[in-house]
């Protein structure tokens, strides 16, 4: 299906976004290896997320979705996991296919690790080495997917420097390590996401973590646990947009996440100006919680702390829109990890924003947006949500309409987006792909 968005005066208003996708993998994994049922409070009942279920079902778990968003996981124990009849497809999610790499390479028996075309493209020789480092043995078609992991491995703990910020490969490395002998360290050369050490140590692991290092012993037993999941920032973000690039709105967003390992977005919203407050706080199963309030805002062009990159790295694609809109021009640096998400996030980003009327300068780990107009006409998501869903909000302050094309994979992180964005007077509608 293609998006078709004509501009908007979006009127604002209060709204919720989806449950938070890191939040859902991980509560369904760990749910699975713990004792006693884990029920699971605002799961995103996204594709993505519903691959990591179907997985855990082939693994000979119980789990009973159930309407409204809450979802029950009878959990197996740590060794309770069987053995697959068939291949594990993970469609689209990296996340997936990353996380049951570091989980099945403890079990005794063998797995396969598939994905759809996307998937199947993407690095996964990241995760290859530390658990190989760690006795796993995984066999890849030239460090990607499919991935045959061999069960029966006995794992020992590893003292692992992460070459690249990765909370995937970070949390794949802490699964192993509830298997391996003796204590595994992970370090960071800078902050990642941290929703797995907080699920963990929840859920009775032990798991110290702090300055960059993460340690983990290997555990007995996980404590089935009530999880409530909070609305996910990475969808927030495209609100959030809409808002600061709008003539006069003003919304809230209920009940997001957020996570300090995770608003490197709105820190640098903020710092192009953007009007944005974080109100009534509170704590979640151990996550940060808040109402998002954002207000209509002149933004103006930056250079963005190369710092901010791994606290904002699925928020891009909103930032780049942000910075076509501002006044001035944005740089951008150490963001090269886009090349290798759902797309080349870069390139793709750039295309979509040169064909409506903005000039960038791109580099291999870098790019450099000098602000202007929006016009209308045709950009292509390559089948990237979050690009597809950051080029809808674009469309709202554009001289004329805009088609997006590709956007059935929007529904993998935030289904219902179209709905959500119309109730703010966003003027969306589908139409089948044409591909004249």
């Amino acid at each position: 299906m293609d998006y078709v968005i004509q501009p908007t005066a979006l009127t604002g208003g209060t709204v919720c976004v989806p449950g938070d996708k890191s939040i859902s993998h991980r509560a369904l994994i760990l749910g699975a290896i713990a004792n006693g049922q884990t029920e699971i409070e605002g799961f995103l009942a996204g594709e993505d997320c519903r691959s990591t279920l179907a997985a855990l079902r082939s693994l000979g778990v119980s789990i009973d979705h159930v309407v409204g968003g809450t979802v029950r996981v009878d959990g197996v124990g740590m060794s309770g996991l069987g053995e697959p009849g068939e291949s594990l497809d993970f469609g689209n999610s990296g996340t997936g296919m990353r996380l049951f790499a570091g989980l099945l390479c403890g079990q005794r028996f063998d797995s396969t690790l598939s994905g759809d075309k996307s998937l199947s493209e993407r690095p996964m020789q990241r995760i290859i080495e530390p658990l190989s480092l760690m006795g796993a043995s995984i066999d890849s078609d030239n460090g990607r997917p499919p991935l045959l992991v061999h069960g029966g491995h006995k794992l020992v703990g590893i003292h692992y420097s992460l070459p690249v910020a990765s909370a995937q490969v970070k949390s794949a490395i802490l699964l192993a390590g509830l298997y391996a002998k003796g204590e595994t360290v992970v370090l960071e050369p800078a902050v990642t996401r941290d929703h797995t050490e907080r699920m963990l140590k929840l859920m009775g692991a032990t798991i110290e973590s702090g300055d960059g290092r993460i340690r983990i012993q290997a555990t007995g037993q996980l404590n089935a646990t009530i999880i409530k999941v909070p609305g996910d920032l990475s969808s927030a973000a495209f609100l959030i947009l809409a808002a600061l690039i709008a003539k006069d709105a003003e919304i809230v967003i209920r009940s997001v996440g957020v996570n300090p390992t995770r608003t490197g977005a709105i820190e640098i919203l903020r710092e192009m100006g953007g009007d944005i407050s974080v109100e009534s706080p509170q704590l979640m199963s151990q996550e940060p919680v808040a109402d998002i309030r954002v207000r209509s805002s002149a933004l103006h062009g930056i250079a963005v702390d190369s710092s901010l990159v791994s606290l904002a790295i699925d928020e891009f694609p909103v930032l780049f829109v942000a910075a076509a809109v501002a006044k001035g021009t944005t740089r951008f640096s150490g963001i090269g990890e886009l090349r290798v998400k759902e797309s080349d996030r870069i390139t793709v980003m750039a295309e979509g924003l040169r064909q409506m009327g903005i000039s960038i300068d791109e580099s291999e780990d870098g790019a450099e947006i000098h602000g202007g107009e929006l016009t209308g006409g045709t950009v292509d998501s390559y089948g990237d949500h979050r690009v597809a869903m950051a080029f809808a909000v674009a469309a709202t302050v554009a001289k004329a309409a805009l088609r997006v094309r590709n956007t059935d994979a929007v529904d993998t992180s935030f289904p219902g987006f179209t709905a959500v964005l119309g109730s703010l007077g966003a003027n969306l509608s589908t139409q089948r792909a044409d591909r004249k």
